[in-house]
């Protein structure tokens, strides 16, 4: 039988947003059922919070550390062999319908058609986020003004994107005699702006959902880099008490409104009974802050941004939870094993397939996230071993964390000397597998030849400026 796969990305999609990871309130009944009959994973993380290094790493199955594509200004443009390129040149049919967030679709990116590509603003991205250094370079305020429910552009691509995908199932999905097939869907919600469909916005009552985490140290609000990033980002200054619940309230109606796309894609497998030799991954370039702390979007190494879901179902896939650490760089050679294709010789050095956590789950894997995009006056590097995770800033202190004790990450106790050796110990694993001073260095030393590359600082503060990747 046909051996098919479908890949269904959302964008900034919470880990706990969803009620199959416990989340009460939320209302995501077709993602429950892919996790009920599927096998659920409870520490899976990406390896960027933020788009485009993500996107880029997920592609490649390395940390953004090894394939250099830092920031949204540095795509992906198949400079490194994809997953989609072994598939495509072993004659396997590999489709991305929906977002990419690469350079270009003129580029070799490995697949064999892309559909409704959506992929950085004229091939370069958000270069003002290259200005690291910079803390006024948009007006956060204009994130408060688009909530509540309604319809804009982001909702209707992804729209067109189920639909284009319901059709290819339809049209070409029964017909592929053997070697089977590869869908990558990719959704842009529950992305901001966070306008929010009738249907779905009513789900929710604003005044009954919980309010955004806080810390109960107000002293860690006053790390230095977390500092420097909220007043580069402060996207919480606009909102009153009232605006943010009505923000939080846009957001869960739009992971409800991902769910029903959901249903209607698994609804199309049922119909044309490619459910029977069709498995699917679902999960997200990154989570949300959602308010918590004070922050919006992504950017941070806490679990609310770097926590991301995680569900595989199918013939192939076993019914369980896996509490192994994974990494989204894991799809790569997840992709390779479930549709029987050999690894390469030069296969990335730190994935895993996500059917060796499965099966034999390692629960000791240590698993990092970095980001070096704009806010970060220094790299955020963290480390998620057990039940720890250690967060470094090369040139300021760290922060560490007790996610068995303390999983919401309200009470850093990286300063604490009965956690010293705790700290040196992450350090030591951390190192094992980069120099985070190094990479810092690196980074800025490849940012800096990009900017000059667009003509200098100045340069790029005469274009457009946006904080979000316009569908035109």
């Amino acid at each position: 039988m046909p051996n098919n796969l479908i890949i269904i990305m959302t964008d900034e999609l919470r880990r706990d947003a969803l009620s199959c990871y416990g989340n009460t309130f939320a209302k995501t009944p077709n993602i429950d059922k892919l996790a009920d009959s599927g096998q659920l994973f409870t520490n899976a993380y990406t390896p960027s919070p933020i788009c485009v290094p993500a996107r880029a790493s997920i592609a490649t199955g390395q940390y953004v550390h090894e394939n250099r594509c830092w920031t949204n200004a540095m795509p992906y443009s198949g400079q490194f062999r994809s997953w989609h390129h072994e598939l495509r040149d072993n004659n396997r049919d590999i489709i991305s319908i929906g977002k990419l967030h690469f350079k270009n679709s003129e580029k070799a990116n490995g697949f064999s058609k892309e559909i409704l590509p959506l992929h950085v603003k004229d091939g370069k991205g958000w270069i003002h986020g290259l200005l690291r250094e910079r803390t006024d370079l948009f007006d956060a305020s204009k994130f408060a003004l688009n909530i509540g429910p309604g319809e804009d552009s982001y909702t209707s691509y992804d729209r067109k994107v189920c639909k284009l995908t319901q059709e290819w199932l339809t049209n070409n999905g029964v017909k592929k005699p053997d070697g089977g097939w590869c869908l990558f869907v990719s959704f842009l919600r529950p992305h901001y702006p966070l306008t929010c469909p009738s249907k779905f916005y009513e789900l929710y009552n604003p005044n009954e959902l919980p309010k955004p985490r806080q810390l109960s140290d107000e002293a860690e609000l006053e790390h230095p880099v977390l500092k420097n990033l909220k007043k580069s980002c402060d996207y919480d200054e606009a909102f009153t008490d009232k605006t943010r619940q009505i923000a939080i309230a846009s957001y869960y109606g739009l992971c409800s409104f991902v769910d029903h796309l959901v249903g209607k894609i698994s609804e199309t497998l049922k119909i044309t009974s490619l459910d029977e030799t069709t498995n699917i991954l679902f999960t997200s370039d990154h989570g949300e802050c959602l308010g918590d702390r004070g922050f919006w979007t992504k950017m941070v190494m806490f679990e609310e941004a770097s926590a991301i879901p995680l569900i595989m179902f199918g013939p192939d896939i076993s019914s369980g939870i896996c509490k192994a650490p994974v990494s989204l760089i894991d799809i790569y050679p997840t992709v390779l094993d479930l549709v029987s294709i050999k690894k390469p010789n030069n296969f990335p050095l730190h994935s895993d397939s996500l059917l060796n956590s499965i099966n034999k789950p390692d629960h000791s894997r240590p698993i990092i996230s970095e980001f070096h995009d704009y806010g970060a006056q220094t790299g955020m590097f963290m480390l998620r071993h057990k039940n720890w995770k250690l967060i470094v800033y090369p040139g300021f202190r760290s922060q560490l964390f007790d996610l068995n004790e303390d999983p919401h990450e309200l009470n850093d106790i990286a300063l604490d000397k009965k956690f010293s050796d705790v700290v040196q110990k992450l350090n030591q694993i951390l190192n094992s597998i980069l120099d985070p001073d190094e990479v810092n260095k690196t980074a800025f030393k490849d940012q800096e030849k990009k900017i000059r590359e667009l003509g200098g600082r100045k340069k790029i503060l005469t274009t457009k400026n946006y904080d979000h990747t316009p569908l035109n």
